[in-house]
């Protein structure tokens, strides 16, 4: 049997292909470590920051810290709005070990609500275990003290304190200082879209009302932080930066906080209870305007009735909030601000000046009515005026002295709607008076456009008439009203009413200074002189010459009686057989001393009857500033009680402006 050769391998094609292989292989090696090479370029060195971010994201944690509240002074230093601690209870779930246990315990020892437990609860559900929850928000002084005692029975339970927003004079300031309140949904939405959301972070509340509102970037500050480092569950390990908070500035207002509590005294009154027949104070319904004519600086603002701001601070309830807000009273309107009436007689001066300054009478024009006023060539309704048999011959000194409706329904047939309401407008009448809070209306300076567009009638001459002794469609508030006058006492001087008085930065006290409206013009400084001595009748000779008899210096006013609805020309007005919200509104404005103003004056009584039933406030207020202070005790008192209490002496940082 014939055997097979077996062939030799080729080792040379062997090691050839070898090679190739080999070759092939080293090239994908090097290839694959430029793409590992490349991947680690593009991690540890472009995408560094980025990666560390995450990473820091992670571990390290930044938690922000609230910053104190600036506190607010009056003109004299006195603490208006301050910062307290205030003491809540907090449970780390994680560290008790019988949490029932410790609730009944808790509930028996503090008397904690089932109320609050169940918050408790509710909160806990949300949060994780080794966070603290809130079992009691706001603690006493009692359950602080039974706490403290036994607290070395409840691990895991603290008292956290921080602090909180408190006004120690209540209602007295609640228009003026307004109030802070929680943070809602619609504050974060305004804080992000204005793009300082992150400066509110660790913030329990904000400005809501009046001059902390207005003032909320001063007042707020700037939050710091705490870097932390934490584990994977969200633990603390250790902190690695802490950057403190910067507080928000103190500032100082202008108001005379006695003097505030003295025109809020004058609008309350001891009544007879019918029921029980004991003697009870009364809150009448008004507002009272205090200025310092010399640059409109704000005294005393007065909205009377008020309420209790500290109630917003921590949380109103729902009961509470709802029997302000249907209180037939409005106690949550700033009627200073917001409330509108027909400003009625007190705008003749300035109708006066205006009619003077285009003409229309001179200082030598002489009228005299039998006490009413028609339409030339009509039969309209005659306008009556207060005098059924009429003032007899009447110039412009004493159309303002008495009042006479008569003589200033021709001025307002000659003059016209359009250039009364074009002048008017030049004080200030149907445009806000640039107070420093938001709370506030322009009030209706009625035009032809306006009534048009709001009744589709067109202006009739008929709707002219009322308007020249402020009422018609004619409607201001009080301190639109204190503004005006002002501008007459100034003789065209147009201030802008201001609340803020200086800013404090440590020992430092920055006196803020207002910028004026354009002068009213073109009008003869004598013209002036006549609406300020016509003013000045009226508190001599005139209707309020009972008011402001035996004066210790010369004042100048104007009272004003607004209507609440229209009579017809039959009717016969009596106060005591209409019913109360029927009743005219009483108005009063004025300043003194006359040639040298520096306090002004301007009241409303909601229903008060004639106008000279407002004139004693401003008599008394006047004698206030002027005179001697007579303070009632408990103005005294607090006084006493505030300044021996307050933190900083800012009224020996600078000189401070007083009445």
């Amino acid at each position: 049997m014939k055997k097979e050769r077996s062939q030799f391998r080729d080792h040379g094609a062997e090691a050839s292909l070898f090679n190739r292989r080999a070759v092939v292989s080293f090239i994908g090696i090097i290839i694959l470590s430029f793409v590992l090479i490349g991947n680690l370029y593009h991690l540890e060195v472009q995408d560094y920051k980025e990666y560390q971010a995450r990473s820091n994201n992670n571990r390290i944690k930044v938690i922000p810290i609230a910053p104190n509240r600036g506190r607010i002074y009056d003109r004299n230093g006195v603490i208006l709005a301050e910062n307290v601690p205030v003491y809540s209870l907090e449970i780390i779930p994680e560290k008790v070990a019988n949490l029932p246990e410790t609730l009944t315990n808790l509930k028996t020892l503090l008397g904690v609500t089932d109320d609050e437990i169940a918050a408790f609860m509710k909160e806990k559900k949300h949060t994780r275990r080794f966070k603290p929850v809130t079992l009691i928000d706001q603690m006493n002084e009692k359950q602080v003290a039974e706490f403290s005692v036994n607290e070395f029975h409840y691990p895991g339970v603290d008292i956290d304190a921080h602090l909180e927003r408190y006004y120690p004079y209540g209602s007295a300031l609640t228009h003026t200082l307004g109030y802070v309140a929680k943070i809602n949904d619609r504050d974060i939405k305004s804080l992000k879209e204005q793009g300082i959301y992150n400066n509110y972070k660790a913030t329990r509340t904000i400005g809501k009302l009046g001059i902390e509102r207005y003032y909320e970037d001063l007042l707020h500050g700037q939050s710091g932080y705490e870097k932390v480092e934490v584990n994977s569950r969200g633990r603390v390990i250790r902190t690695l930066e802490y950057v403190p908070p910067v507080s928000g500035k103190d500032i100082k207002l202008t108001i005379d906080l006695n003097l505030q509590l003295y025109a809020n005294k004058l609008l309350t009154e001891d009544v007879k209870d019918p029921k029980t027949g004991k003697m009870v104070t009364k809150t009448r319904r008004g507002a009272i305007v205090v200025l310092d004519p010399r640059d409109d600086a704000i005294l005393a603002m007065v909205s009377s009735p008020s309420y209790d701001p500290n109630l917003f601070v921590h949380g109103i309830s729902s009961k509470e909030y709802s029997q302000l807000l249907n209180s037939p009273a409005h106690p949550l309107v700033n009627r200073t601000t917001l409330g509108v009436y027909p400003p009625g007689s007190t705008v003749k001066p300035q109708i006066a000046v205006a009619a003077l300054a285009t003409g229309v009478i001179t200082p030598n024009t002489v009228r005299n009515n039998p006490g009413w006023w028609r339409i030339p060539n009509s039969n309209s309704r005659k306008f009556r005026d207060d005098v059924r048999w009429g003032h007899g011959n009447v110039d412009v000194y004493k159309a303002i002295e008495q009042s006479v409706d008569t003589f200033f329904y021709q001025v307002a047939y000659d003059m016209g709607i359009d250039r009364i309401s074009k002048w008017m407008n030049k004080f200030g009448y149907g445009e806000l008076t640039g107070i420093d809070i938001r709370e506030e209306t322009a009030g209706n300076m009625p035009t032809r456009e306006w009534k048009r567009a709001h009744t589709k009638q067109p202006w009739y001459q008929g709707d002219t008439i009322p308007i020249g002794i402020g009422q018609g469609y004619w409607t201001a508030t009080p301190m639109q009203i204190a503004k005006a006058t002002s501008v007459v006492a100034n003789s065209g001087v147009v201030h802008r009413p201001h609340l803020l008085y200086a800013i404090i930065d440590g020992d430092k006290e920055d006196i803020v200074k207002f910028k004026d409206f354009p002068k009213v013009e073109p009008v003869p400084e004598k013209y002036w002189k006549i609406a300020q001595e016509g003013m000045h009748l009226v508190t001599t000779k005139g209707t309020a010459r009972k008011e402001f008899q035996n004066l210790g210096y010369e004042a100048a006013g104007k009272t004003g009686t607004s209507q609440v609805y229209t009579m017809s020309d039959t009717e016969n007005y009596d106060a005591n057989e209409v019913a109360e919200h029927l009743r005219d509104h009483a108005l009063f404005t004025g300043f003194a001393p006359v040639n040298h103003p520096q306090v002004l004056v301007s009241t409303i009584l909601e229903h008060g009857g004639w106008g000279r039933n407002a004139a004693p406030i401003a008599r008394k207020i006047m004698d206030y500033v002027l005179v001697k202070p007579t303070l009632h005790p408990e103005a005294q008192k607090q006084e006493s009680d505030d300044k021996s209490a307050t933190p900083v002496d800012v009224s020996k940082t600078a000189a401070v402006k007083t009445s």
